[in-house]
């Protein structure tokens, strides 16, 4: 053990000795081990992808329901193309919004502060959607859904910057995962829910689908209240010592624990390195910050917001969205399932006990090879619901001899063969593509953009969420394109781009803290990226003594209360 370690070794206390930030140049020792508090902090902030989830889950319900369409258009038995592509597209064009916004919030208030903001927002949009009954129906769930949807714009953008902030890296795919669970869960409650109301005869049909989001934003955002900001905000903010005590909280160690001061000192020494390379600037030129650089160079600011965006965009190309805001009106034109509301909440089911297997996958195999496999499951299982669908499935279909308004597929097997493989498709999607991207997008931008960085990836998803939304009932609608079973070629497609896409330009982060993984991009390419280990820390090159030099603390702290 050289000198420096030796002055930073554990001691018997536990403490790091005095002076200053310790420093190590062991690449292994520069987080506390992972506790239960860890675990239990991160996982209660993954539960604001429930709002997402729910969000998402609890419309495709609600457009079924002949109470809520007989308001939205009446006299119809169902809510007209037009009506139901602006329905479901608003709330992804307020989350685009909400989540270009909410970097600079985080930026400013910190971290957990703008995802309560977000919850109040959330709330007053929720508040608007309950007045659907009055008034006029269709101006109050659109209205609604705008509002809400900034605030799942705040909330989606900062829990996956929060929790990639604080997580510890040994497990933080894991972790953030759990986000992605938290999503199928809101899905899968939205399903149920709706289901448990579809037989009321009154406006409580869709209204109480609509209000039980309030409960998400409550509990959300007090929790929040009782939990640490980020450390790195501090550190951005120049704040050493509540960064110091946000970390202690957060890793269960005393302030003055080897284990604190080292990371600490590996986050700061990092921040300084970044300043230098980004400088701070004007608030256009933050934002111009995440686009300089040159797109050949798998470093640069550019090339990882063109990463960051992408993946976000391929992971709504899947089509899974297609399914859990239309599976209801899209199956009940089949004929092949009696009761499309309880297939509905099997596709959520899958999705909900399909997403834990990627707690350890995404750790076991890391995140690069979980996406290329699941890209290539989805890709198998889209192209086959299209090509069953083209022959003897869900395209070929005959007038319904009871009532000559509706038409029934030929062959009802195939149909339900169709099914089967988009619940594979479901599986693949849950394990591999619905975490990995949320994943990436917080680990793979530097300190000084990240959080512009991971808004502009949240933004990017919502905007794709948005389009698919609004074109998707044009696609398949039996007035506009009727594509019926031939839209699932244009997902198996766009699968297959997210292969190609994976297999050329994603990296591997596994097992990396934030600080590394941007080193690991300086010095690989993505093919070669898993085979990268870390070889120094930060804080070493910037220590005199075995530890931080105060001149580089001093310039963090000086640099930091100018943001």
């Amino acid at each position: 053990m050289s000198a420096p370690e030796k002055e930073t070794a554990v001691t018997g206390t536990g403490r790091a000795p005095a002076g200053g930030l310790a420093v190590t140049h062991d690449v292994e020792r520069i987080e506390a081990p992972v506790t239960w508090k860890a675990y239990l902090i991160c996982a209660f902030a993954s539960f604001g992808g429930i709002f997402f989830g729910y969000d998402s889950g609890y419309i495709n319900g609600v457009l079924g329901s002949a109470i809520f369409q007989n308001a939205v258009d009446p006299g119809s038995n169902a809510v007209s193309e037009s009506n139901q592509s602006l329905i479901v597209s608003i709330l992804s064009c307020g989350t685009f919004f909400g989540a270009l916004i909410a970097g600079d919030v985080a930026d400013f208030i910190g971290r957990k502060w703008t995802v309560i903001f977000g919850c109040l927002i959330y709330g007053l949009g929720v508040v608007i959607q309950m007045i659907t009954g009055d008034g006029d129906p269709l101006g109050a769930i659109v209205a609604g859904r705008l509002i809400a949807g900034i605030g799942v714009g705040f909330e989606s953008a900062i829990v996956i910057l929060y929790m990639s902030e604080i997580c510890p890296r040994k497990v933080r795919g894991a972790l953030v995962a759990g986000y992605q669970f938290c999503i199928t869960i809101g899905i899968m409650l939205a399903s149920c829910v709706v289901y448990a109301t579809e037989g009321r005869s009154d406006t409580g049909a869709y209204r109480i689908p609509i209000a039980i989001q309030f409960l998400w934003a409550l509990i959300l955002g007090i929790g929040l209240m009782f939990l640490p900001d980020s450390p790195r905000y501090f550190v951005k903010r120049g704040n050493l010592p509540r960064a110091t005590d946000a970390l202690s909280r957060l890793r269960g160690q005393p302030k003055d624990s080897e284990y604190i001061q080292v990371e600490l000192s590996e986050i700061v020494a990092n921040e300084e390195f970044e300043r230098q390379l980004i400088p701070s600037t004007t608030w256009f030129g933050s934002w111009a910050n995440c686009f300089k650089g040159s797109v050949w160079k798998a470093n640069s600011n550019l090339r990882k917001t063109i990463l960051g965006t992408s993946l976000q965009m391929m992971q709504q190309w899947t089509g899974v969205n297609f399914i859990f805001y239309y599976s209801t009106p899209f199956l009940q034109t089949t004929g092949a399932i009696s009761n499309t509301f309880l297939i509905s909440m099997v596709f959520t089911i899958i999705n909900v006990c399909s997403t834990p297997i990627s707690f350890y996958t995404v750790e076991k195999f890391g995140r690069r090879t979980i996406l290329l496999y699941g890209a290539l499951g989805m890709l198998i299982c889209q192209f086959l619901v299209a090509i069953i669908g083209v022959t003897v499935g869900f395209n070929h279909t005959h007038v319904d001899p009871a009532d000559a308004t509706k038409t029934l597929a030929d062959n009802i097997p195939a149909v339900n063969c169709q099914i089967a493989f988009i619940a594979i498709f479901i599986f693949f999607f849950a394990s591999t593509w619905g975490p990995g991207a949320w994943i990436l997008i917080g680990e793979i931008f530097p300190l000084p953009i990240r959080s512009r960085g991971v808004g502009l990836s949240t933004a990017s998803n919502w905007l794709w969420n948005t389009i698919i939304a609004v074109i998707t009932p044009y696609m398949v609608g039996a007035n506009r394109g009727d594509m019926k079973s031939s839209v699932f070629f244009v997902w198996g497609a766009l699968c297959t781009g997210a292969f190609i896409y994976t297999y050329l330009f994603v990296p591997e982060t596994k097992g990396l803290s934030l600080e590394q993984v941007d080193k690991m991009m300086d010095e690989t390419t993505p093919r070669t990226s898993a085979k990268w280990k870390p070889h120094k820390t930060f804080a070493s090159e910037m220590a005199e003594g075995g530890f931080l030099n105060k001149g580089v603390v001093a310039d963090v702290e000086r640099s930091g209360s100018a943001v």
